[in-house]
């Protein structure tokens, strides 16, 4: 009987275990830290066996698969020896693929990956289809596919997952941008972190559909180097030669497969780039068939996505707003280009190559003041301390929603838009944003 040994007992872990255990695997699972109990009793469920807050070698070692968690490094010192004697080692959204005959929506980028995925969720739900959400948000496709039996997956994939993919085939494959992010991972080339990000491509035929924004300036220069099979679905802000969705005249038009009009005003979600979301989310709906009526209503009157510029409240005239999944420099750069007022901006965490050069200039033109927050602020301070704003040092979420408030003034706003990793002080950036948002309550 084949051996999978499953390395990380969190969602996609546990998920994988059981879909593994159905298939009639010998299956292991194995995780250096605790094991939430949830996923205990999941497992203990499907009587797999499993260890915790360590990695028993004989037991690993031996596997004739390994299925890894994304968060897991190929530096690790497991992974190389699993690498030294030949074991291979995939991800759980590839291993998952081998037992699904769904249509897969797959959806990549340095940011606005998730408010797509959730968007294209929505639309495809709303519009009665069966499918279901996987990937960085929602359950474990693989525990998907192993207990329930959708038409469509709608799947967010990190760089980190289609490192370890290797066969899995997106049928629609949206690759929102490119910016530096995760270079810690990628030896600090640039190039390696494009590369992954392009993989979600692979395999696609000329049956399928690539979306992509074509304004991207990484995007554009790779697009030759990469004997893309699929068809191409470039969208843009405004209309280009080559692009096939963009805004003209306050209306989002796309062109193909199907004409499609929709005024801008009507759109749920504002800011520039939740254009570019809404743009990508309304081509791959499109593609899927599904009729201008159910696309037109679910982009108007969809949510949002929790710690996405997400509005909290407002206290003596201060507007506090947490976009704790801003993880990147990009990704702050959209939310302070969609401030419109006066903002102190609460920043820090674990920086993984951070250049913040990028959000220098609306830093300045915006910013009445910065809140650092991390264990080691050093290269925060080296960076904006010359800009002359008035800054504070934070270690705790509630120091730096106290600090915030006391720097702000009535008719401005507070924004944790952090450009960094969280784990120095949080568990994650779901714990950073749902602090944040407990103590701005409490104010």
């Amino acid at each position: 009987m084949k051996r999978i040994v499953i390395l990380g007992a969190g969602e996609s872990g546990s998920g994988a275990a059981v879909l593994a255990k159905t298939q009639g695997f010998d299956t292991f699972v194995s995780d250096l830290s605790a094991i939430k109990d949830k996923y205990k009793v999941l497992l203990d469920k499907y009587n797999i066996a499993w260890e915790e807050k360590q990695h028993t070698e004989e037991l690993i070692l031996n596997a004739d698969e390994i299925i890894k968690s994304p968060g897991i490094p190929d530096t690790a010192p497991l992974i190389q020896k699993l690498k030294a004697q030949g074991t291979p080692i995939i991800s759980e959204i590839e291993f998952a693929g081998r037992y699904t005959h769904a249509k897969m929506v797959c959806i990549t980028g340095s940011n606005g990956k998730t408010t797509t995925t959730s968007l294209i969720y929505h639309i495809f739900k709303s519009a009665g289809l069966n499918v279901g959400l996987a990937g960085n948000i929602g359950r474990s496709l693989a525990l998907q596919v192993a207990e329930d039996n959708y038409d469509y997956y709608v799947i967010e994939l990190s760089s980190f997952q289609l490192d370890n993919m290797y066969n899995f085939r997106a049928n629609i494959a949206v690759l929102m941008n490119i910016t530096p992010d995760h270079l810690d991972r990628y030896d600090h080339n640039m190039q390696n972190y494009v590369n992954a990000k392009f993989r979600i491509i692979q395999n696609q035929t000329p049956e399928d559909a690539f979306v992509f924004w074509n304004d991207d300036p990484i995007i554009k220069k790779e697009l030759d180097k990469h004997g893309i099979q699929a068809h191409l679905y470039p969208f843009s802000a405004i209309k280009e030669q080559s692009s096939i969705a963009y805004v003209e005249d306050h209306e989002l038009i796309i062109e193909q497969p199907i004409a499609f009009n929709m005024e801008q005003e009507e759109l749920a979600l504002t800011g520039t780039h939740n254009l570019y979301n809404s743009l990508a989310a309304g081509i791959s709906a499109n593609l899927a068939g599904i009729s201008k009526e159910y696309i037109r209503k679910a982009l108007s009157d969809f949510k949002g996505v929790e710690h996405r510029l997400e509005k909290v409240a407002r206290v003596r005239g201060i507007e506090f707003i947490n976009d704790s999944k801003a993880t990147n420099v990009n990704s702050c750069w959209y939310a302070l280009q969609s401030m419109v007022t006066k903002t102190v901006l609460i920043l820090g965490g674990t920086d993984k190559g951070n250049d913040y050069t990028e959000i220098a200039e609306l830093v300045r033109e915006k910013c009445s003041g910065l809140v650092f927050l991390g264990v080691d602020n050093s290269k925060l301070h080296l960076f904006f301390d010359s800009f002359g704003l008035p800054t504070v040092d934070a270690k705790s979420m509630k120091d730096a929603v106290e600090a915030a408030y006391k720097m702000a003034k009535k008719g401005e706003t507070v924004l944790l838009s952090p450009c960094c990793a969280s784990f120095d002080l949080f568990k994650n950036y779901e714990d950073r944003g749902t602090q944040f948002k407990q103590y701005v309550r409490e104010l």
